[in-house]
């Protein structure tokens, strides 16, 4: 596959803020994912950074202790040779929400978390039905054949009650909801314990986010709109949120993922825990898993008040995170992750590290 000619070779010193970034924490994420790599190879994306490329990287950084800030510098810049992604970009936050639930409904916990159904098959060009449409990844499964799955409103109604899929129940659909958004969450139960679930599935429809919702219905002017906007706007119309949030077909589905490290985050799309401020969202279609993202971003100011300039590794992805230069950026855990991500909207350069072997090889 042939390296897309999006990506503009530029020297490290070229990349505003390389030399006053400290990337140890980044090297310790490039090095988890190294090691699943290892398992189980990455996906090449679409813009043709071929998975055995990082090889080389991958093997230095399994036997790797982890270094100090500039010997991360020097492993990145001996490995990788940095590229301008020319495309206009642009970055949002996400994180691991943190909230109270409890294992057995009550009156006070009327809201469901669900396991992934039986009946919910994966969908690609082998078993898609012609009439069936295209963009869906998943599937129902039933006597018929295949079609398509409940939506969020027929499931929110009762249409998979019954089944045994509650994984923990919580008391407001505002909350939930952003669980699903974020593909990820920290239970705290009544006991003290903490369940830890992260995305298993999703019903197939397409997301539409309800910011953009209330923006084209007048609620939110469009350039206000963050997680801090639309949550005071639900408490404000507790009548409406059902009205809203059943405009976003799609539904998630979660598993169990406990996570050693309560520093790390959950395991995402890469197999691997997210690491807070260094681990990126990215078009999967597009990207290869593992690689590494110096973002630029100066008018970003929520990750400590200076402007936004870290070498950042792809490992999730989202349905909103569509383009060449399109990040979602994982700000951490609990509710003061939560008041950086909610806010986080900004243009940014991006610039891919690709593997030297794949660049050098370039005609």
């Amino acid at each position: 596959m042939a390296l897309s000619p999006l990506f503009r070779r530029v020297d490290f010193e070229h990349l505003p803020g390389w030399r006053d970034d400290d990337p140890a924490d980044a090297f310790e994420a490039f090095r988890r994912s190294a090691f699943h790599s290892a398992e189980k190879p990455y996906r090449t994306g679409g813009l043709g950074v071929e998975t055995a490329a990082f090889e080389p990287a991958f093997a230095d950084a399994r036997l790797a202790r982890r270094p100090d800030t500039g010997a991360s510098r020097a492993f990145f810049e001996r490995h990788f040779v940095a590229a301008r992604i020319e495309a206009a970009g642009f970055v949002t936050g996400f994180y691991e929400p943190e909230v109270e639930a409890v294992l057995s409904q009550d009156a006070a916990h009327p809201v469901p978390l669900l396991a992934r159904p039986r009946d919910l098959v994966d969908v690609d060009d082998g078993n898609r039905p012609p009439d069936l449409d295209p963009y869906l990844a998943f599937a129902r499964q039933t006597e018929a054949g295949l079609a398509e799955y409940f939506d969020r409103a027929a499931i929110e109604r009762g249409a998979l009650a019954g089944r045994g899929l509650e994984i923990a129940w919580l008391a407001d659909p505002v909350d939930a909801f952003f669980i699903h958004v974020q593909g990820a969450a920290r239970l705290k139960l009544p006991d003290g314990s903490v369940r830890r679930v992260t995305y298993a599935a999703k019903s197939g429809q397409r997301f539409s986010g309800p910011g953009r919702i209330l923006a084209d219905l007048g609620e939110i002017p469009l350039a206000e709109v963050t997680m801090q906007s639309i949550r005071a706007w639900f408490g404000a119309n507790p009548h409406r949120v059902d009205e809203i949030l059943h405009r976003n077909r799609s539904y998630i589905f979660f598993r169990d993922a406990p996570v050693d490290d309560p520093a790390l985050g959950p395991v995402a799309a890469a197999k691997v825990p997210l690491t807070p401020g260094r681990s990126l969202a990215v078009d999967r279609l597009l990207h290869t898993f593992g690689t590494p993202f110096f973002v630029d971003a100066p008018r970003l100011l929520a990750f400590g008040g200076q402007p936004f300039r870290r070498l950042m590794i792809a490992q999730d992805t989202g349905s909103a995170i569509v383009g060449p230069a399109r990040g979602d950026l994982f700000a951490g855990s609990g509710d003061a992750a939560g008041e950086i991500a909610g806010v986080v909207r900004a243009d940014a350069t991006f610039y891919a590290l690709l593997p030297r072997p794949l660049f050098e090889a370039r005609p």
